[in-house]
């Protein structure tokens, strides 16, 4: 049975991976909630691991006893939104980037070197680094740097493929908070069917639902000037 470590996979789009994986691989599922852990821990072939992703020693000790991976999965993230920029709110910008993007550097430091040759690595990133989006200076910036960090890692690692995921609206606990509309949203079920199938065909970019993802990556193609004056309709 190969072997998937999955960070953030107490709730969202990383539990289901977990749960899904479970059926027919050896599943490490890492996160926070002790709660969520535990039910985790009720589930064959689930090994649950309580860790701090912003915390270097954590992953460390708590990861120590794994010897190889086949699939890595770094899936943890955070959102919060930036409300009014002129008065930027630094503490904010940094949880936000400390679990979005510093982390990575964290768990790749200690668990990319377990990866086996032929492996692969996943990094979820987010559709919102496709675009500058009103009060995503936080999540969006983290989310770009995500996405750049793993199409460089795919670019320098010759034995490990690399995928980058770029979900658009996703409901789960994290996005059941957003106060805006949350066009083509899609299921967990539908989020984690898509994942998965993208790492096994080894895709170097994941992305859906297809009709949200295309429609930004049109507009990504506009001059900046010109997405400037939309955004800001959008904003109105």
């Amino acid at each position: 049975m190969k072997r998937v470590l999955i960070t953030g996979a107490t709730s969202g789009i990383g539990r289901g991976l977990a749960e899904q994986y479970a059926k027919d691989h050896i599943v490490y599922a890492c996160g926070r909630n002790e709660q969520a852990l535990g039910e985790l821990a009720k589930i064959d072939n689930v090994t649950p691991l309580q860790i701090d992703v912003t915390n270097l020693a954590e992953i460390q000790s708590q990861c120590a006893h794994i010897a190889a991976l086949d699939i890595l999965i770094l899936n943890a993230g955070n959102c919060e939104y930036i409300d009014d920029a002129k008065h930027f709110d630094s503490a904010l910008f940094k949880r936000v980037v400390e679990v979005n993007l510093l982390s990575l550097g964290y768990c790749l430091e200690v668990l990319l070197p377990k990866v086996k040759n032929g492996g692969q690595l996943v990094i979820v990133s987010s559709s919102a680094a496709f675009l500058a989006l009103p009060r995503a200076q936080a999540y969006g910036a983290s989310k770009a740097g995500a996405t750049y960090l793993a199409q460089s890692l795919a670019v320098d690692l010759d034995d490990i493929d690399v995928s980058v995921v770029h979900p658009g609206f996703v409901k789960t606990p994290l996005t059941d908070k957003n106060d805006f509309p949350m066009p083509m949203a899609v299921s967990v079920e539908q989020a984690t069917k898509a994942i998965m199938q993208g790492i096994a065909k080894r895709r170097k970019e994941i992305h859906f639902p297809k009709r949200f993802t295309f429609i930004l990556k049109l507009l990504q193609l506009l001059p900046f000037s010109l997405w400037l004056l939309l955004s800001k309709g959008i904003k109105r």
